[in-house]
């Protein structure tokens, strides 16, 4: 399978099975939209002739001989060889954690998938009993994986920071005698953060996700506080001073959403980056498309143009030797994914888990209190086999509407919790998503071509 597509100028063609892009002018672009696999010896002598606006007949033979010397060397028209690493896959160790210390919030975002925090519960902090638990589950369920990660989520989890730090001090107690290191990371919305947490989570926290929409005026608009007021004011210099002292080679970014409120996000990437924020997300919220802010088809339009002209700007700075990186435009072309990656994405139920502040065990984070998906408790350390398997068995191609998606390789067929709460089926990617997604690769795409192609 190929994917052709034009934009700014250049003629790309993927390959989707090696996931090789060719820029291509625009007879051998035209050429290869013609051909289907297995290619003859020589070019079609109909060919001559339909592609004769583009090239003499002596240019589309040799074109033709370059297009064919790529399919030789699988770099063109490749059969997808995932079948077999597919059928390899199964159950594995547990090797990361959504550990989420608080089902609580000093916010009330509208858009909140969590319920503003108590994910339809009831309002709890994680005891520290619940938290040191949970750290040995991991250590318990990880088999012979060194390398664990555990995110500190919620709600806030910097309103529970006290067991925070304990559940820290207690995996780093465990790593010599268990032959572990843990990775941790903490999302948070930045109102509690001070210069004690900030020094700690500098030390400790491999990554930190920092959550701000953007402009005053977009974050003002759905992140506020419990009395109404918006939160951009008291939030934007603390993490302006978490960022400022972070050693470079530690990860972080910031994070902000984009509903039909600010389908101009280009301009809060721009802001952000004006604060001093060079590691940028700020991500399309899922909905119930009966709300006011949601993300409808009618938008799509609109959003594609503003990816396009997001990634014309990041193009524009990257090449005035700004680092400023965008969440979903980052792609690797020369190495990408591993075959697992592509075929499975997260590793959510098999790989990774959540676990409430009743110590109960889920599949991720955005499945914690939905029926029927409890996998276990940290207090009997159980686990739900039959959940595992199923999501140990869920990939890409267990996606029948993914076969035919030429970027099925990149997204891997979607978030499951997001396909099943809006298609009722975690095989079943949600469409919105799916086109959303496809846009951004290929903008990711773009952009990569345009910075090759600059002169050294």
């Amino acid at each position: 399978m190929i994917h052709r597509y034009q934009l700014r100028g250049f003629n790309i063609v993927l390959d989707v099975g090696s996931g090789a892009v060719h820029l291509f002018d625009e007879l051998s672009y035209h050429l290869v939209g013609t051909l289907t696999p297995p290619l003859p010896d020589r070019v079609p002598e109909a060919l001559l002739g339909q592609l004769a606006a583009y090239g003499a007949p002596d240019e589309i033979r040799e074109a033709y001989a370059e297009i064919r010397s790529l399919a030789e060397q699988g770099e063109l028209f490749t059969d997808d060889s995932y079948a077999e690493c597919a059928d390899m896959l199964g159950m594995a160790p547990i090797k990361a954690m959504c550990l989420h210390i608080a089902h609580d919030c000093n916010l009330r975002c509208d858009y909140c998938f969590a319920s503003t925090g108590d994910y339809k519960g009831g309002r709890a902090l994680m005891s520290r009993e619940v938290g040191l638990k949970a750290i040995d589950y991991l250590i318990a369920h990880s088999g012979n994986r060194h390398n664990l990660e555990v995110d500190f989520f919620g709600g806030e989890p910097l309103m529970n920071w006290e067991v925070v730090e304990e559940v820290v001090r207690y995996a780093r107690s465990k790593e010599a005698a268990c032959n572990k290191n843990f990775r941790f990371t903490v999302t948070t919305n930045g109102l509690l953060l001070d210069e004690e947490k900030i020094d700690f989570i500098n030390r400790e926290m491999s990554n930190v996700v920092l959550s701000i929409d953007g402009r005053r005026e977009v974050h003002d608009k759905l992140r506020v506080t419990a009395n109404g007021k918006g939160s951009y004011d008291l939030i934007l210099p603390k993490m302006q001073q978490l960022v400022a002292a972070r050693d470079r080679d530690k990860d972080y970014y910031v994070r902000g959403t984009f509903t039909k409120y600010n389908l101009d996000f280009a301009n809060d990437v721009l802001h952000l980056r004006e604060q001093g924020f060079d590691q940028i997300s700020v991500e399309p919220v899922v909905s119930d498309p009966e709300l006011s802010y949601a993300i409808t088809e009618e938008d799509l339009p609109t959003i594609y143009a503003e990816y396009e002209r997001l990634a014309d700007l990041l193009i524009e700075r990257r090449r005035a030797g700004d680092t400023i990186n965008f969440f979903h435009f980052m792609i690797d072309l020369s190495q990408g994914p591993c075959a697992i990656k592509r075929l499975r994405g997260c590793g959510c139920g098999n790989e990774y888990v959540a676990i409430t502040p009743q110590g109960d065990v889920y599949p991720c984070h955005q499945f914690v209190g939905l029926d029927g998906w409890k996998m276990g408790s940290v207090f009997d350390g159980s686990c739900d086999e039959k959940i595992k398997a199923t999501f140990a068995h869920t990939h890409v191609l267990s996606k029948p509407d993914c076969s035919a998606c030429w970027a099925k390789f990149y997204c891997s067929g979607g978030c499951s919790a997001q396909n099943f709460q809006r298609e009722g089926d975690i095989r079943k990617p949600h469409t919105i998503a799916c086109d959303l997604e496809r846009k951004r690769v290929e903008c990711a795409i773009m952009i990569q071509a345009a910075l090759a192609s600059d002169p050294e």
